[in-house]
């Protein structure tokens, strides 16, 4: 489902039961739905992910974030990904980053995606 206001931009909104997003082919699929559907972020619910990408050493994260950025698209990691960040300070300090952009967010929840949207300045 997308959606998109007057100043937002369209964003796809993954359900958390569908397939999941395991490595770049996965992102590729995903990325073709966005830009069928003229979405500027997916939003994708923490259960759309599997454990290895979460673990940084795995490049998983790194090969499927590289798809988006390539492609201009944002990725909204939705849900509680605390078991992944106490097992890791890598991760941590990964998400910490990632969230001090633009490109990727590691969110709690849909409402917070909304709000942290709704504060960046419209695009000319």
């Amino acid at each position: 489902m997308t959606e998109h206001g007057e100043h937002t931009p369209a964003v796809l909104r993954l359900p958390a039961g569908g397939p999941p997003v395991r490595d770049e082919r996965d992102a590729v699929l995903l990325l073709g739905e966005a830009f069928a559907r003229d979405t500027a972020w997916v939003l994708a619910p923490v259960e759309r992910f599997e454990d290895d990408f979460f673990r940084l050493r795995t490049r998983v994260a790194g090969e499927i974030v590289q798809k988006f950025v390539t492609y201009r698209v944002g990725l909204a990691v939705v849900g509680d990904i605390s078991r992944h960040t106490a097992a890791s300070e890598a991760l941590q300090a990964f998400v910490r980053e990632s969230n001090r952009g633009n490109q990727l967010w590691f969110l709690a929840d849909e409402a917070e995606f909304d709000a942290r949207l709704a504060a960046r300045p419209a695009r000319s």
